[in-house]
This record gives C-alpha cells, sequence and structure tokens, in this order.
C-alpha cells in the first residue's frame, strides 16, 4: 500500500509540493445527463471552481443565470451574492438528501454540496490519499488493455464529505490516476466509475484535465452509455 501511494504521490508532483499551495481553482465545463435530471440544467455548466487543499472547503461560481456564488463545507453549505450577503443556506446538508433516488430533483444548495464534495475530492486526489483517517490498501489489479493498472481500495472516515465511504483508485504503470469507482449514496447509492486523461502539468503538479463518469456493472465494467457527467477543466492556479 505504502508504495503505490508512495508512486501515485510523486508522479502527481509530490506530497510537499502539494502541501506548498493553499487552494486550486479551474475553470470548468460540465456536460452529462445529471444536470437534466436534477433540474439543475445550465447552473453550473461554465463556471469557476475554488478548493482549500488542507480542509474541506470549496466554492463555485457563477449560480447561473445569477452572479451568486457557493461555501461549502461539509456541515453547512451558503450560496452568497458577490457583496457577501445570504441568498440561502442548508445546514447538515446530507441529511437533506435521505430517501433520494437518481431522478430526485435537487435545489441549488444541494447542488453545491453535491458539486462542493465531488470537486474538493477530484482535485486533491490522489494527495487526498494522506489526509488523516484516510484509510487504503492495494487489492488485485484490473487489466486495461492487456496492461495492469494497480489499485487501492480506499475508506473515508465519517469526517470528509465524499461519494461513499468505500472508493477504489486505479494507477497506470507511470502511477498517474486513472479510474475511480464509488457508489453515489445521495442518490440512491449508484455505481459509477470516473475515468481521468488529458493530464498537465501546473506550477510542478501534474492535473488530468478531463473526466467522464459512466454507470458501473455489479461486474465491475463501465459502461459506454450513458454519460453520468462529463468535466472539462482549464487555467488551473495553484495559490
Amino acid at each position: 500500500m505504502t508504495d503505490l501511494i508512495d508512486i501515485a504521490l510523486q508522479a502527481a508532483g509530490g506530497l510537499a509540493h502539494f502541501r506548498s499551495f493553499r487552494t486550486v481553482s479551474a475553470r470548468l465545463h460540465h456536460t452529462g445527463g445529471l444536470w437534466q435530471l436534477k433540474q439543475r440544467e445550465g447552473v453550473l455548466t461554465d463556471s469557476r471552481v475554488t478548493v482549500d487543499l488542507h480542509a474541506q472547503r470549496a466554492s463555485h461560481a457563477p449560480f447561473a443565470p445569477s452572479t451568486d456564488h457557493s461555501i461549502f463545507t461539509a456541515d453547512r453549505v451558503e450560496i452568497r451574492r458577490e457583496d457577501g450577503s445570504l441568498v440561502e443556506s442548508l445546514d447538515a446538508p446530507r441529511a437533506s438528501f435521505d430517501g433520494f433516488e437518481m431522478a430526485t430533483p435537487w435545489s441549488n444548495t444541494q447542488l453545491a454540496y453535491f458539486a462542493g464534495y465531488t470537486m474538493w475530492t477530484y482535485l486533491t486526489s490522489p494527495f487526498v490519499l494522506r489526509f488523516p483517517g484516510v484509510e487504503a490498501e492495494e487489492i488485485e489489479p484490473w487489466t486495461v488493455d492487456g496492461l495492469p493498472w494497480r489499485r487501492l481500495r480506499v475508506k473515508f472516515p465519517p469526517g470528509i464529505a465524499t461519494h461513499s465511504a468505500l472508493q477504489t483508485f486505479y494507477f497506470d504503470a507511470d502511477g498517474l490516476l486513472r479510474r475511480h469507482d464509488y457508489e453515489v449514496d445521495i442518490q440512491g447509492r449508484n455505481a459509477a466509475a470516473r475515468y481521468l486523461s488529458d493530464y498537465v502539468e501546473v506550477q510542478g503538479l501534474r492535473m488530468p484535465t478531463r473526466f467522464r463518469i459512466y454507470p458501473r456493472t455489479p461486474d465491475n465494467l463501465a459502461l459506454p452509455d450513458p454519460l453520468i457527467v462529463g468535466v472539462d477543466l482549464s487555467d488551473f492556479r495553484f495559490e
């Protein structure tokens, strides 16, 4: 386990270098069927996301058609105007999804919660594997095009908001994260596989610019259709 995590962190630019920054932000473009299904189509199609690299906090702006922005933490989500005044808030946001299924619509604060924890997890990976309370063990590899992708089975502590407590991370021969599996607890525990590609180097760290998320079968295969979510990232800035 330690060997694979170390390889992954080094391939991504090194843990010490990652920890030298406070935040990362990026321009994002969303596609996929999820947004229409949740009746939030167009709200975050084109926005900027900023995540804290040392605590679970994130923000998206704008919440179209307004110029409002979100402030996400695991325990509370807020939507605020440009002047900082509060539009709406949601305490204990995860509890608000109790009983939700894949087709259950979301409010803007629920969207802010989902988008906040999702992009925080994505933009801090694989370095999140060294966060306090995160446990990982290497499991049998998965073969892709005749080549083995090494895998980590990861358990997140209750204090970190994320898709599900148990997730699986796949790494190629160079140590880059290429696939990420989970169940989305807040929408009926649907199984998903996220593929990462088109890596770029940003201020000494390697970041994927393309995510594609598909349904995952009980046999651990990703279906080619439908596309649940597509994310394209550009204009990264570490500060």
